[in-house]
């Protein structure tokens, strides 16, 4: 599996089965907004301890590929 791939998780019991972050209820899409609105990355790690910069690059990663239109595999929620 993509190792950048690998820190998103996809589960429909969480978050309507939205891309999580790690299997959290952090979404994909709440670190993308907040980074687009200015948020540092020691600012989200404030917010966010559990969060690394591997899921923050991750998350950029995704968002890449989705609007390259390429797929993404998913790790399943174990």
């Amino acid at each position: 599996m993509d190792p950048l791939v690998a820190r998103t998780t996809l589960d429909p019991a969480v978050c309507h089965g939205k891309p999580t972050v790690r299997g959290s209820r952090l979404l994909v899409a709440t670190v993308l907004e907040l980074l687009s609105a200015g948020t540092t990355l020691a600012e989200l790690q404030e917010d966010y301890p559990n969060l690394e910069e591997g899921d923050v690059r991750n998350c950029l990663a995704y968002a890449t590929r989705l609007v390259n239109f390429q797929f993404i595999p998913y790790a399943s929620a174990a």
